[in-house]
C-alpha cells in the first residue's frame, strides 16, 4: 500500500491521486508494498528500493548508503508494543531530495501517531528530513513506554522473587513462572536493546548527511537530541540486562538451595534410619546363644533399642540445626 502525503508549509495531508507524485509531494509511505507499487515509486523517483532480505542484513554497508542520489538508512524498529510482545522488523528511511521514502511491513502505532500530530501542524513537516525526525522522535516515545514499561516488570519480578525467601517456608513450585516472567522480561529488554541500537547508528548517519544537505539548524538539533535519548536508552537497557540476569541467578540459586535441603534431608533420613536397622540385623542373626531371645521381654526390648538407636541421630541433628 502507497500512501502520498503533501505539506502546504504547516501541516500534512494525504494526496488525493495515490499514484502520482506532484512538486507538493515530500512523504511516500510504502506499507507492504506489491511489485507494481515498488516499480511506480522507483520510476517517479529514479530510485532502487532495497528488498526486504537486504533491509535485514547487518552489515552497515547495506543498512546507510548513498545511492542514485538518494541516502538509504535502515532501522530496526519495534511493533506490538502494547499487546505485551514487541516484535521488530526492518524500516527503511529514503531520502530523495526534498522527499522522503519510508518502506516498511508492519504498521507501528508511531506511524499514525506522527501522521495525526502533522495534519494538525503540531510537527514540522515541510521537508523530507523534518518529517524524518519526526517519525524517529515519534518512535522514539513509543520505545521509552516499552522500557518503561520492562522496568516496572522487572521491579515486580524482583519483588516477587525475593518474597520467596520468608524463613520456614518452600515455594520450590513457584520458580517455574518466576523463570517463564524473567524470560519474557529478557525477551523484551533484548528487543528493545536491538531496536535502540539500530536507531543509534541511523541518527549518526543522518547527522551526518544533514550536514552535506545543508538542513535548517533545528533540524540538526532535533538529531542531538534523539541521540542523547537514544543513547540514555541504551544505558538503561544494559542496566535492565543486568538486573535480569542477576534475578536469573537468584531464582537459580534458589532453586538450588531447595534441591539441597531435600537431599540433605534424605541423607538425615537415611541416617537415622542406620542405627535400628543395625539393631534389627543384629537380632534376626538368630544365633543359638542369645540370652535375649529366651526372656520373655525380648522382642519388646528389641523394638526399644531400635527406637532409642533412632531418636538419639535424631536429637544430635536437631541441636546441630541441620533439621
Amino acid at each position: 500500500m502507497i500512501t502520498i502525503y503533501e505539506s502546504n508549509g504547516q501541516c500534512l495531508n494525504a494526496s488525493s491521486a495515490f499514484d502520482k507524485v506532484t512538486d507538493t509531494t515530500v512523504w511516500l509511505d510504502l506499507m507492504d508494498p506489491t511489485e507494481e507499487e515498488q516499480d511506480l515509486i522507483e520510476k517517479a523517483l529514479g530510485i532502487e528500493l532495497p528488498t526486504r532480505a537486504e533491509m535485514r542484513e547487518i552489515e552497515p554497508s547495506n543498512r546507510f548508503y548513498f545511492e542514485d542520489g538518494a541516502y538509504f538508512l535502515t532501522a530496526v524498529t519495534l511493533h506490538n508494543i502494547d499487546i505485551g510482545s514487541p516484535s521488530t522488523s526492518a524500516l527503511t528511511f529514503i531520502l530523495a531530495g526534498n522527499r522522503l521514502v519510508t518502506l516498511r511491513f508492519v504498521e507501528p502505532k508511531a506511524f499514525p501517531l506522527f501522521v495525526q500530530r502533522a495534519k494538525k501542524g503540531d510537527m514540522p513537516c515541510n521537508t523530507a528530513a523534518a518529517i524524518m525526525i519526526g517519525l524517529i522522535e515519534t518512535l522514539i516515545h513509543r520505545m521509552a513506554d516499552l522500557i518503561e514499561r520492562i522496568h516496572d516488570e522487572v521491579e515486580q519480578l524482583a519483588q516477587s522473587i525475593f518474597a520467596l525467601t520468608e524463613p520456614g517456608q518452600s515455594h520450590s513450585g513457584g520458580y517455574d513462572e518466576q523463570l517463564r516472567g524473567i524470560g519474557r522480561t529478557g525477551y523484551k529488554t533484548a528487543r528493545a536493546e536491538e531496536s535502540a541500537t539500530s536507531f543509534n547508528r541511523l541518527l549518526y548517519y543522518f547527522a551526518q548527511i544533514s550536514q552535506e544537505r545543508k538542513e535548517d539548524v533545528r533540524i540538526r538539533q532535533h538529531i542531538k537530541a534523539a541521540l542523547r535519548d537514544i543513547n540514555s536508552f541504551l544505558d538503561h537497557t544494559r542496566f535492565l540486562s543486568g538486573r535480569i540476569s542477576f534475578l536469573l541467578d537468584a531464582t537459580l540459586g534458589m532453586i538450588n538451595t531447595d534441591q539441597n535441603k531435600i537431599i540433605k534431608l534424605f541423607s538425615v533420613m537415611a541416617v537415622i534410619l542406620l542405627p535400628p536397622t543395625l539393631v534389627a540385623s543384629i537380632y534376626g542373626m538368630n544365633f543359638k546363644f542369645m540370652p535375649e531371645l529366651g526372656l520373655s521381654y525380648g522382642y519388646p526390648m528389641a523394638l526399644g533399642l531400635m527406637a532409642v538407636a533412632a531418636f538419639i541421630p535424631y536429637l544430635y541433628f536437631r541441636r546441630k540445626g541441620w533439621l
